[in-house]
């Protein structure tokens, strides 16, 4: 066993006693939350909303028994109201009043498809609200109230000076007890939960549980640095595992100063896909890293493409701000007013580029559904060693996949299993337009490139495929 000596150095006391009161000074601990508690809690309120549910064919419904039966009645008790009877379902959650005059911001998913929503303040007075707009994407919603008096407010603070480790308190309705104060610190930050395109997540471990939704995260200055929004629990319950969720106010601010003035947040667009850069597609294409965003495809006529930006084109750069991967750019983007002018910073070809777009406001359409994957004809031409089938594109082809008349490449057919190509997730369907930035038109165009890129070492392939009307970059290691 390896042993080890441990050698004490001896602080002179005074010196020691100077260090311990210059660290006190730099971060204090709070010897209590009970000063900052009591100027905020006038300013959180608890949520109640009542959702109306058809009722189901089936609901309520008595078996056959014969006239008189004393089990009738039991059966009504325990089936409960008759089919027709429509059921009201209750649900809590929390907020936090941002103008005197009663406007309150909380989660959307607190109060979505509701039918009536109260507010009840800290002094306990209830006041219906009414719902001045949402955004699902963000899970935010704005309520407004109508007081007899002006009310407190929380103010919004700067999310992006928050720190890991910093102190956080959480206010909210947990289990519908009432208003509760938790403190705790900011475990992480930038999370992402796979709750949309805008994940950029405060951590905490204050305690939040059911019916904390809605509520504010505050820092020290008593200031809304996020709103509380999920948590991670691995029981049914939903109890608090320290291990919570909040969006950032930065980004809250924006969406509901945008909802508040116009009844919808008005997102920035400039017209392109973007994908994450991995090590394999940073090595295929000569990038320096695997930082940045690849833009995978161009919208012919949007902002990015009359800016002369390109597929394949590496975004390190925004407006600013640097690009870390490809999850900031959507959230950049859509922060930026509409109708500003922006400098792009690209990586194209080994050369760096400033390019030029002015920002549009994106269309909130429902994008169009994705079409399942179906087995491909029998392959034309096999590259047995990546696993992939190709062929070209016929008629029964485009229909069977979804393929546009305009779309020109090479169809992946069949992808053998536990091969590269399914290691890499090929697909059939999916249709090859470029090999190392070289269009191909036939099986033969992409055999013939691969096997002569293997002949000069190269170790990973690159292309450009079109999968369910959308264009990505896929890496194919060939060793």
């Amino acid at each position: 066993m390896r042993s080890f000596r441990l050698t004490v150095i001896a602080v002179p006391a005074f010196l020691s006693a100077l260090l311990l009161s210059l660290s006190a000074q730099s971060r204090p601990a709070p010897d209590s939350f009970a000063d900052l508690s009591a100027q905020l809690l006038p300013t959180v309120v608890n949520i109640a909303t009542t959702e109306t549910l058809k009722p189901s064919p089936q609901s309520g419904t008595v078996p056959a028994l014969p006239p008189g039966s004393p089990l009738q009645d039991l059966f009504k008790d325990l089936l409960g109201p008759k089919p027709n009877a429509p059921r009201h379902v209750t649900s809590l959650g929390s907020g936090f009043i941002i103008d005197p005059t009663g406007y309150v911001v909380t989660n959307n998913h607190v109060i979505e498809n509701s039918d009536q929503i109260t507010v009840t303040l800290n002094d306990g007075e209830i006041l219906p609200a009414k719902v001045i707009g949402r955004d699902s994407k963000t899970d935010l919603a704005l309520l407004k109230v109508n007081p007899r008096k002006p009310l407190p407010v929380a103010h919004f603070g700067d999310s992006e000076a928050a720190r890991i480790g910093d102190w956080v308190i959480a206010i909210g309705n947990p289990f519908g007890l009432g208003s509760t104060v938790t403190a705790g610190i900011v475990s992480a930050r930038n999370r992402i939960i796979n709750a949309g395109d805008y994940d950029d997540f405060i951590q905490t471990d204050a305690p939040i549980n059911r019916g904390n939704s809605g509520g504010p995260l505050f820092d020290m200055s008593g200031n809304v640095i996020g709103v509380n929004s999920a948590i991670f629990s691995p029981s049914e319950s939903g109890g608090s595992v320290g291990i919570g969720f909040a969006i950032p106010s930065n980004l809250v601010r924006e969406v509901i100063s945008q909802i508040r003035q116009y009844g919808a947040p008005r997102r920035g667009w400039i017209g392109v896909r973007i994908q994450q850069v991995t090590e394999d597609i940073a090595e295929g294409l000569g990038l320096p890293s695997a930082a940045g965003a690849l833009v995978a495809e161009v919208t012919p006529n949007g902002p990015a493409a009359r800016a002369g930006i390109q597929n394949g084109d590496l975004v390190t750069r925004f407006d600013g701000r640097s690009i870390g991967d490809s999850r900031a750019v959507p959230r950049i983007v859509a922060t930026t007013p509409i109708g500003k002018t922006v400098e792009v910073d690209v990586l194209r070809k080994g050369k760096k580029l400033t390019l030029h777009l002015t920002v549009q406001r994106l269309d909130e359409g429902s994008p169009a559904p994705l079409k399942p994957g179906k087995t491909g004809p029998k392959a034309k031409t096999k590259l047995s060693e990546l696993g992939l089938s190709l062929g070209s594109i016929s008629s029964d082809a485009r229909t069977q996949y979804g393929i546009k008349a305009s779309l020109n490449g090479v169809l992946v057919t069949d992808v053998a299993p536990n091969s590269p190509a399914a290691e890499n997730n090929f697909r059939p369907g999916d249709v090859i337009l470029e090999v190392e930035r070289v269009p191909v038109h036939t099986p033969d165009d992409v055999t013939r490139r691969i096997e002569s890129d293997a002949k000069t070492g190269r170790k990973v392939e690159v292309m450009l495929v079109s999968r369910d009307g959308a264009l990505t970059y896929v890496a194919l290691r060939l060793g």
